[in-house]
């Protein structure tokens, strides 16, 4: 269990920061800010897993689905997940990590030592060597990548169009909508996902593991865990083709990220905050 501590509270507290506090006892001080229906979620998975103390800070989208303007005094680009660390007595500003991969690969890099999150690098006697690395190793680094890069594109795209499906489009607009949704997912987001869960087939085929990089959970199923499971309920509903039969791994492999215990912590973390928790706006866990 990770050594974080919940501020609870009796009601919903919509549009508002929720702090989550511990002492750091003069360790540095993490806090994920975190976003609903957005990344974070994996990030505070990779934190119960790394068993290190944190703080939540709790920001909620607006109505527009959108994040609140209070995230930019953090970064910039106003988006979640993001990890500030603050190390006490240093004098020195906090360090802001943001975007899923780069946070990822940081804070293994840091506290996941001792952890299997991250595969042994080289094999025996080709240390430093080009090619040296590890089979495990070169799949959970490029699974960081992946995911931003190649997976995650196609998933926003599938969120975006069932929204232009969905009761917020006017009566009358939405046959549009529909027939211009339906179009891009036939030529566009099903072909892609098709390849995307081929690949995902091929690579759990030969891992040699329950896991995409081996044996193990690692940093890289970690990252890709909210992005594929956000859109589970949906892919049988893309059109031509039957995920669960056609792909059984992936299908398999989801359900073992959806029952791994550091990802039911993670949800049971924000239940005791939120008082309900949802992947994405409108569904309930």
């Amino acid at each position: 269990m990770s050594k974080s501590q919940n501020l609870l509270r009796t009601e919903p507290v919509p549009d508002q920061t929720v702090p989550t506090m511990e002492p750091s006892q003069n360790g540095p001080i993490i806090k994920l800010h975190w976003l609903n229906g957005s990344r974070a979620q994996s990030i505070l998975w990779l934190l119960e897993e790394l068993e290190v103390p944190y703080e939540l800070e709790i920001y909620h989208r607006g109505p527009d689905m959108l994040a609140p303007p209070e995230l930019t005094k953090i970064h910039p680009l106003g988006k979640s997940p993001v990890i500030t660390i603050e190390t006490p007595g240093s004098g020195k500003a906090p360090i802001v990590l943001a975007e899923t991969g780069f946070i990822t690969q940081y804070m293994t890099e840091h506290f996941g030592n001792d952890k299997t999150l991250v595969p042994k690098r080289w094999k025996e006697g080709s240390e430093g060597l080009i090619g040296g690395e590890t089979e495990e190793y070169m799949r959970c680094q490029h699974l960081l990548h992946y995911v931003e890069g190649s997976f995650m594109p196609y998933m926003l795209m599938n969120l975006v169009l069932n929204g232009i499906r969905g009761p917020r489009v006017p009566f009358l607009v939405r046959p549009i909508t529909n027939a211009v949704a339906n179009k891009v997912t036939d030529f566009l987001i099903l072909p892609n996902m098709k390849k995307h869960f081929a690949f995902l087939e091929k690579q759990l085929e030969t891992s040699g593991g329950d896991y995409l990089c081996g044996p193990n959970l690692t940093a890289g199923d970690v990252a890709l865990s909210f992005v594929i499971l956000v859109n589970k309920p949906a892919y049988p509903k893309l059109g031509n083709w039957k995920p669960e039969q056609e792909y059984p791994r992936v299908w398999a492999y989801m359900s073992r990220l959806e029952t791994s215990p550091g990802w039911l912590r993670s949800i049971e973390k924000i239940k005791s905050i939120e008082g309900s928790f949802a992947l994405y706006r409108g569904a309930k866990e």
